[in-house]
């Protein structure tokens, strides 16, 4: 932020305020667009992050309040589109995934899918409350350990091998080689790469809960909408390759959008609000 100030010679204070509106312009366009998807193979997972301090360190007079210490973002991701159709910032509660998991239902165009997610025990509960027996469901547990014979003992910064997984078909009859969590965990690697508050060992992290969601909306706009994938291009009668986002995989744009056309959502919401003001004035007189 201070790097923006001194290069562009504008106040902090703007530059926050610029970026918040942003954050809540792509939440409401992205809410709005992610109706009737056809997503058919959905991959689940949370990722941890924390604001204003640890959670070892949040103060006593704060201990138990939203928004200090541990953080989990849950993400939803589809498979063939590489979308990420649903997400929420919260925590690693059973109220939390039956939020994210209805809000998850709500926006497919389909209600019978093949659902993967880790061993997280809270899945189990909600996705049998939502979907009963009209989904194909499975959990994938990964085993995480040290390889035999290795021991160290300086500080360990980088987390341990998977030895092993544990897969549990939970509903219905998934597909055996589309279960798998390794493309929402992939997508975990690039919130950490793409967003500093997400990464490991630095001071970057989130002092409010609100920017560290209006951030989240943001990157998810940027990777939805203006971030061509590699797996998703598609080849041309002449030979050369056309780029495609996840948003035009799954049918909601033409084209890759660019960051000024992320940016323009701010004039559309003002121009929302306007009129959603004027009516109000007509409606009281």
């Amino acid at each position: 932020m201070r790097a923006i100030c001194r290069t562009t010679g504008v106040a902090r204070q703007t530059i926050s305020d610029l970026l918040e509106n942003v954050g809540k312009a792509t939440s409401d366009y992205q809410a709005n667009a992610f109706v009737n998807l056809p997503c058919k193979v959905i991959e689940c997972d949370e990722i941890w992050s924390f604001c204003y301090s640890k959670e070892k360190n949040v103060p006593a007079e704060k201990a138990g309040e939203y928004g200090f210490g541990d953080v989990w973002t849950w993400t939803a991701i589809d498979a063939d589109t590489k979308l990420v159709p649903s997400w929420l910032v919260g925590e690693r509660t059973i109220s939390d995934a039956f939020v994210f998991l209805s809000d998850l239902k709500s926006r497919l165009k389909d209600t019978r899918i093949q659902l993967t997610t880790d061993g997280l025990r809270n899945y189990l509960t909600v996705v049998d409350g939502l979907w009963a027996d009209d989904i194909d469901f499975a959990m994938l547990h990964k085993v995480y350990g040290r390889p035999v014979g290795e021991h160290s003992p300086e500080r360990k910064y980088s987390p341990d091998v998977c030895t092993g997984i544990d897969v549990r078909v939970i509903a219905g009859n998934p597909d055996p080689g589309r279960i798998s969590t390794s493309y929402v965990e992939r997508n975990n690697l690039t919130m950490r790469m793409g967003m500093r508050r997400f990464t490991r060992l630095t001071n970057g992290f989130s002092k409010k809960i609100e920017f560290h969601a209006h951030a989240v909306s943001l990157n998810f706009m940027y990777y939805n909408f203006a971030r061509a994938h590699q797996s998703l291009r598609v080849k041309n009668t002449d030979g050369t390759f056309s780029k495609r986002s996840p948003a035009m995989a799954a049918g909601l744009a033409d084209h890759v959008w660019t960051t000024w056309e992320i940016a323009e959502l701010l004039d559309q919401t003002s121009r929302m609000e306007r009129l959603q003001v004027a009516q109000k004035i007509v409606n009281s007189n």
